[in-house]
């Protein structure tokens, strides 16, 4: 494997469609565990969306109700906190995962219920991560995509990694634009962390195709005392 960790702006900037992202990785002080998620759309009924934060908590919402084509598959809550467990999706899968852990399952199991969205022909890749800050801090990613171009099976992969400073994983659920659009493949890309939240969102914000993209949040958590703090930016301001 390749151990080269690009910055966040070389890991976007050119690439007119990613779909949904998902960041996480340790500051480069070594204090503080860091997340990122953002979504992008090409239909109107994808883009008709915002960020919500509630809480320790992130939801979507219609940016025009009245607009609104079918919201099965875009109103969802990408953002849940159970005890010092962060969960961070791109679906209602973060329901699932949730429900899990109350019930004592772990992340992998969780999402063993599920599978990639049905929507024919992109079938586009349910993709998850969890940061656990029980005992330090660690953190692990999740994606389910067919198995073929039929939506014939489900291939699920967990990543679990052993946070180092400075480091983060990045995966995405395409490889960029076409019809139908090309799912992500191998294990997520490492990106440099640093220090400063702002610094992060700006880079990812900055770098996301100026026509696609939609929402981005981030958070970053001091791992000793479990302090956050939290950047928002929406595409259409409410």
């Amino acid at each position: 494997m390749s151990y080269e960790i690009k910055s966040l702006k070389d890991a976007l900037a050119g690439n007119p469609y990613v779909g949904r992202g998902i960041v996480i990785g340790k500051s480069a002080d070594g204090k503080h565990a860091a997340f990122a998620y953002f979504i992008m759309g090409r239909s109107a009924n994808s883009r008709n969306r915002v960020f919500v934060e509630e809480g320790d908590g992130l939801r979507t919402q219609p940016y025009d109700e009245s607009k609104v084509e079918d919201p099965s598959l875009i109103i969802y809550s990408p953002v849940k906190t159970v005890g010092k467990k962060i969960i961070v999706t791109n679906g209602d899968q973060t329901d699932t995962v949730e429900e899990g852990l109350k019930k004592g399952k772990c992340f992998r199991h969780s999402l063993s219920t599920r599978a990639f969205e049905p929507d024919a022909p992109n079938f586009t890749p349910r993709i998850s991560g969890i940061l656990n800050l029980e005992n330090g801090f660690d953190y692990s990613m999740s994606i389910l995509k067919s198995a073929d171009e039929k939506g014939s099976a489900c291939n699920r992969y967990t990543f679990d990694f052993e946070p180092l400073a400075g480091l983060g994983h990045f995966i995405h659920t395409y490889v960029t634009d076409g019809n139908p659009l090309p799912t992500f493949t191998g294990e997520p890309e490492r990106v440099k962390i640093g220090n400063d939240l702002h610094a992060m969102a700006n880079e990812i914000w900055d770098n996301l195709d100026k026509d696609n993209r939609i929402s981005l949040y981030c958070r970053s958590v001091e791992i000793e005392t479990g302090k956050w703090e939290s950047v928002l930016f929406n595409r259409f301001t409410r």
